[in-house]
């Protein structure tokens, strides 16, 4: 994120001498993005944060298999995803090309491990859930509704808070490039500008805590685009006495996104949140509907000719369409028109607002859909948009 935060202990100039009470050094760690020419932060950790003490065992990463490949609008019922273990562990692959990785996790427990992904920056939305993202820059709470940023190189652990009635339900969303803010909402300074839907004092930052001095064996399994590495270090990652910089995991509620609407109805750029390189992630949110006289609120049919899309609706009322429940997930490929459901168009005309949450990601490169989506897809969502009576009559046409 481009602004500037400062937690704990730190020298007065970089890369000089910070001692201990004792006299001995703290050691210092540069983050950054670009080589040295992005983002970056610096770290003080009472020990050496390079000290591997094993490298173990390279887990090869099997989720990045395709289905079938029919070109096809789809609808994937990922509340009927099965998975468990950690947020690593139970992620499920559902979508991915070379810039993202789409996933579906139930988490049903907390990291044993400590987690880095080496080659993606992580963008994980909680539909359902309450936690605490743990790093080397300190605690950052989460809760239902946060999209949690985590830069790639962040040493993590999530701690999620028993509700056993409401199990966690993540999407993650891994990416090959920083996940920025839109730059159409940001000033030459990097500042968020008057008419952004949302602003810095919306975004929360990690709280640092007193450093873990800790010697032992501590596991990071660091994610790669091709599976896990296992390393063990004899300090706890987690012994960062101070850090200040531009880099570092951050939070945002999507409830605290402002929606922008107009008297006709407004294209889905108004509600870009994040930014990536090769796709846009998009807040749906409640809002008051177009106010002109004849405005058809309902999205028009449309046809993604650079783009796939992928829209998961989290919770409230879904009016272009009947059959999508919450954790639903709809995929239109580059190619094919699409738009609201028979009736759905002409019943939104008068309509005044919507209450609705739905996360949607644009992507600029084909989507191959993995074979986890194939389990839980509804079959018959390419021949929705046909009315019931002129299926019965036989007038479908696939």
């Amino acid at each position: 994120m481009p602004f500037y935060r400062r937690q704990g202990e730190i020298p007065r100039k970089r890369h000089t001498a910070f001692r201990k009470k004792d006299g001995s050094l703290y050691f210092e760690e540069l983050i950054s993005r670009e080589g040295f020419s992005g983002v970056y932060s610096n770290l003080y950790h009472l020990a050496m944060p390079t000290r591997v003490k094993a490298v173990g065992a390279f887990q090869p990463s099997t989720d990045a298999l395709s289905s079938e490949a029919i070109h096809r609008p789809r609808h994937v019922k990922t509340a009927d995803v099965r998975s468990s273990g950690d947020f690593v562990n139970s992620r499920r692959l559902l979508f991915f090309n070379s810039d993202v990785r789409i996933h579906k996790a139930h988490p049903t427990e907390n990291s044993k491990s400590f987690h880095r992904n080496g080659h993606h920056d992580e963008l994980i939305f909680v539909h359902r859930g309450r936690g605490t993202l743990l790093s080397q820059f300190g605690a950052l709470e989460f809760t239902t509704g946060d999209y949690l940023v985590i830069p790639r190189g962040v040493v993590s652990q999530v701690l999620l808070k028993e509700d056993p009635g409401s199990p966690a339900s993540f999407l993650i969303v891994e990416s090959a490039s920083p996940i920025q803010t839109p730059r159409r909402y940001r000033n030459a300074f990097g500042q968020l500008l008057e008419h952004s839907p949302f602003c810095e004092r919306d975004i929360r930052t990690p709280e640092l805590a007193a450093p873990r001095s800790e010697a032992g064996e501590f596991e990071i399994l660091v994610r790669l685009r091709n599976g896990r590495q296992k390393y063990v270090y004899d300090h706890h990652p987690f012994d960062v006495v101070g850090w200040d910089g531009y880099l570092f995991p951050w939070a945002f509620n999507i409830r605290d996104f402002e929606p922008i609407v107009g008297r006709i109805h407004q294209p889905p750029p108004i509600h870009q949140t994040f930014e990536g390189g090769g796709f846009v992630v998009c807040s749906f949110v409640s809002r008051p509907f177009d106010f002109h006289p004849d405005a058809i609120p309902a999205p028009y049919p449309h046809s993604n000719v650079d783009s796939d899309e992928i829209l998961f609706y989290s919770e409230g009322e879904f009016m272009s369409r009947t059959g999508i429940a919450p954790e639903s997930i709809t995929h239109h490929p580059m190619g094919l028109a699409h738009g609201p459901q028979p009736g759905k168009y002409e019943e939104s005309i008068g309509k005044k607002s919507t209450e609705e949450l739905a996360v949607m990601i644009d992507t600029f490169a084909p989507l191959s859909v993995a074979q986890d989506a194939a389990l839980v897809e509804d079959t018959e969502y390419a021949s929705s948009w046909i009315p019931k009576a002129e299926k019965r009559n036989g007038k479908k046409e696939i």
